[in-house]
């Protein structure tokens, strides 16, 4: 790696997680499309990277969190025990059932479009009316999140960027959520990061990940959390889920045209 790929990538970090941290997101799932496209990380390298990056971002958000007492509470410790087992399956069907860059920008194009549209149209509706949304249940939570440390494992984004929006969405506050979607996200990709590395070992192709690249997004996105964690109380909500809403929309769209052609 050359030092203005490893500057593109800081910045890339950095500018991510300012905006996504405030909602719980480590920015991981919107950096995809930037290492894939920009930066020139292959598939399925591309996974394993941006888990790393979450490795490395995700204690500047966990910092602040922790300071401002926020990171105790049930929905924590149900996120990362419904989100861990998940990411090492979804780590071993994405090296041995999905290899393919055709399929994986399939995959990419499903899950983020219904994502983003789901969550434009919840906030929406939530805006225009005064009784809250009514918050799912424990089990709910558990099964959701071991749903979704599947698809964090294949996609690369550590299971708690896609659980932040969709808990956000159902009704949870952002205070909430957020500091229990980040610390998800971190342990999640501890353990898919590792995962990849072991399967590296055994199993021909790009599948490890682009350590230097990886950590220089990773420095980017830790500051940025960070940042972003503290702008927290001073962001309106509404603007923020209907930022990360029309974000999703269009990486994913970006990824659905591009298999048309």
């Amino acid at each position: 790696m050359d030092w203005p790929t490893g500057l593109l990538g800081f910045a890339a970090g950095l500018l991510i997680s300012v905006a996504t941290a405030p909602v719980g997101v480590s920015g991981a799932v919107f950096l995809l499309p930037v290492q894939v496209s920009v930066l020139g990380v292959p598939s399925p390298a591309v996974t394993p990277t941006n888990l790393l990056y979450n490795v490395v971002a995700g204690p500047g958000a966990l910092l602040r969190h922790h300071r401002a007492g926020t990171l105790r509470g049930p929905l924590t410790r149900l996120l990362v025990l419904g989100t861990v087992p998940g990411v090492v399956l979804g780590a071993v069907i994405r090296v041995f059932a999905v290899p393919g860059p055709s399929v994986f920008r399939l995959l990419i194009a499903a899950l983020l479009l219904p994502l983003g549209g789901w969550l434009c149209l919840r906030t929406l509706r939530r805006a225009s009316r005064t009784a809250p949304a009514r918050e799912p249940s424990s089990r709910a939570v558990s099964r959701l999140a071991m749903a979704v440390g599947v698809a964090g494992g294949i996609y690369g984004i550590g299971g708690g960027s896609l659980l932040g929006p969709i808990l956000v969405g159902r009704g949870m506050p952002v205070a909430k959520v957020a500091p229990a979607a980040l610390a998800a996200t971190f342990v999640t990709s501890v353990v898919g990061a590792g995962t990849y590395a072991l399967l590296s070992l055994s199993v021909t192709g790009d599948i490890a990940p682009h350590w230097s690249l990886g950590l220089a997004c990773g420095l980017g996105g830790l500051c940025g959390g960070y940042l972003g964690a503290r702008l927290q109380p001073r962001l309106p909500e509404t603007a923020l889920r209907l930022l990360l809403g029309v974000l999703a929309l269009g990486v994913g769209g970006l990824y659905a045209v591009q298999l048309l052609r």
